[in-house]
């Protein structure tokens, strides 16, 4: 978050003379903070959800809860996380109460924009495609860690933090989406050439569980 820093002042004290004027209902304030945060909301709704008719409203929704919540932030984590938990409590809701539509294979986030060879790039495209469609049938914990680590590649800490919860339970959450992955690409080579390429570097051997961190089946420790 960029912040206009007046001689004098730090970086810190203009975030809380932000906060404070947002958490007055100044309208300039909330606007301001509104910008600066809204494309990082956007991209982290965007991983998580896939293409979404209501990713819009969604965002509006996340900053309503901003705005209101403002009394109870302490400053204990950086704002961005903050409202990044906002934005998966947003997400998590949504995906409990709306079953996803079909993701349409044009609207899949290009997991490999910067790769020249077109066959790569549409390759990359259906295997993303692919994955959606699959994480559309599992439990929303298990999708949104998957997503911000894997596809999003975003460290297991950083997720943990986002999702309020323990490092072992991600490790555990991510390691399940994977595992479920895995065992459907058996029956898809292409879905298994997608995990194995771009998916193996970020959730890799290290988020799985060991045995003596592994919940029971149908637990999953916070």
């Amino acid at each position: 978050m960029i912040l206009v820093v007046q001689p004098g002042t730090t970086a810190a004290d203009a975030e809380r003379d932000l906060l404070r004027r947002c958490g007055a209902g100044e309208r300039a304030a909330q606007t301001r903070l509104f910008r600066q945060e809204v494309r990082r909301v956007h991209g982290l709704l965007y991983r998580v959800l896939g293409p979404s008719s209501a990713l819009d409203d969604m965002i509006q929704e996340t900053f309503i809860r901003v705005f209101r919540s403002l009394p109870q932030f302490r400053g204990d984590s950086q704002l961005s996380t903050w409202i990044g938990g906002i934005a998966l409590n947003v997400a998590f809701g949504h995906l409990r109460s709306n079953p996803p539509p079909a993701v349409r294979l044009e609207l899949v986030p290009d997991p490999h924009a910067n790769v020249a060879d077109p066959d790569q790039q549409l390759a990359a495209r259906e295997g993303l495609h692919r994955v959606y469609q699959i994480l559309d049938r599992m439990d929303p914990k298990l999708r949104i860690a998957f997503t911000l680590h894997a596809i999003d590649g975003r460290p297991l800490r950083e997720v943990a933090d986002l999702m309020s919860a323990t490092l072992v339970a991600t490790k555990t959450r991510v390691w399940r989406a994977r595992r479920e992955l895995e065992r459907r690409a058996k029956r898809d080579p292409l879905l298994l050439s997608y995990i194995d390429e771009a998916l193996r570097g970020n959730s890799g051997n290290s988020v799985r569980p060991a045995a003596s961190e592994g919940p029971a089946d149908g637990e999953d420790s916070e």
